[in-house]
């Protein structure tokens, strides 16, 4: 049993095919262009804003960031509303979406570094971010690394919520392989969406085609190093430094990962953050409430100073 369970865990995943557009999943309405950032070729869209009194460039800009393994699809119900009056950048990173996928190491380290690099190729100075999971991670990781380059953040259900797990990132480290994604990501989607949301099936349909249409060594290396560095990191220390105004979600069924717990440690250190809890959604809001999320961080980023939170 032994053997046959290590042979398992070695196989291969089947070559990249290098796609760099969705072919038989859904696709974003967006126009889809590419950028080449720190040498690696990444897929974006560049939206808004609609106001016709408003040019892009003198526009508020706003990043948003997709979570694990995830892409620019993701937010195609939050982009219209945001891009009324902000120009709304979305991106997929190395190793995910329809960006190029290299075996090579992946690190959070390496993401923020793609997105000071793609906003610099943009020619955006200042900009909001916002995202979820791996996504909200991100956000508040950017604003304690850069803090003069970002304004408001709009994270939800953060990844390294939690205290640091050395020996478990090790473990899914050493224990990377295709043949572990499968079982590991079934496991890891019952935790996705409510049990009672309609779009549930769907969705996970849909997630599982793209994997099918991405797979290739590199996604897979990439899946396994960003949980893994997620995962031995805790966003606790760094965020009584973070003075930014934070807007912070979570779904009261996600709790993941004591995901619940987390958000509410991390809203009592953000020295200037305010929480909204969604009832009945679990931890991917884009999907089950992308209506309430959008006007929610829409709310957040055009509120005038004065009413946003006050530092502790």
């Amino acid at each position: 049993m032994t053997l046959g369970f290590w042979a398992l865990a070695a196989c291969s995943p089947p070559p990249d095919a290098g796609r760099t557009r969705p072919a038989a999943v859904r696709t974003t309405p967006f126009e889809q262009r590419d950028a080449t950032v720190l040498g690696l070729r990444i897929r974006y869209i560049d939206v808004g804003p609609e106001d016709p009194g408003v040019t892009r460039e003198s526009a508020p800009a706003l990043l948003l960031i997709p979570g694990h393994t995830s892409r620019i699809e993701e937010y195609d119900g939050l982009v219209p509303v945001l891009a009324r009056r902000h120009r709304v950048v979305v991106l997929d990173y190395p190793g995910s979406g329809f960006a190029e996928k290299p075996d090579r190491a992946y690190s959070l380290r390496l993401y923020e570094d793609v997105s000071t690099g793609l906003l610099d190729a943009l020619g955006i100075d200042r900009a909001h971010l916002a995202g979820g999971s791996l996504g909200g991670n991100l956000v508040l990781r950017l604003a304690q690394r850069h803090p003069e380059r970002f304004e408001r953040l709009a994270p939800w259900a953060p990844g390294s919520a939690w205290p640091p797990q050395p020996r478990v990132g090790r473990a899914m480290r050493a224990l990377r392989s295709y043949a572990l994604f499968w079982p590991t990501v079934w496991i890891q989607s019952r935790y996705w969406y409510g049990k009672e949301w309609p779009g549930r099936d769907a969705a996970l349909a849909d997630t599982f085609a793209y994997y099918r249409e991405v797979m290739g060594p590199g996604f897979v290396r990439m899946y396994f190093e960003m949980a893994a560095d997620q995962v031995e990191r805790t966003l606790f220390t760094m965020a009584p430094e973070i003075r930014h105004p934070v807007w912070l979600g979570w779904g009261d069924q996600d709790h993941g990962a004591n995901m619940g717990a987390g958000v509410a440690k991390l809203a009592a250190l953000l020295p200037r953050c305010e929480l909204r809890v969604f009832p009945g959604a679990r931890h991917s809001l884009a999907a089950e409430v992308p209506g309430a999320l959008a006007a929610a961080i829409e709310e957040f980023l055009t509120r005038p100073e004065a009413d946003l939170p006050r530092a502790r």
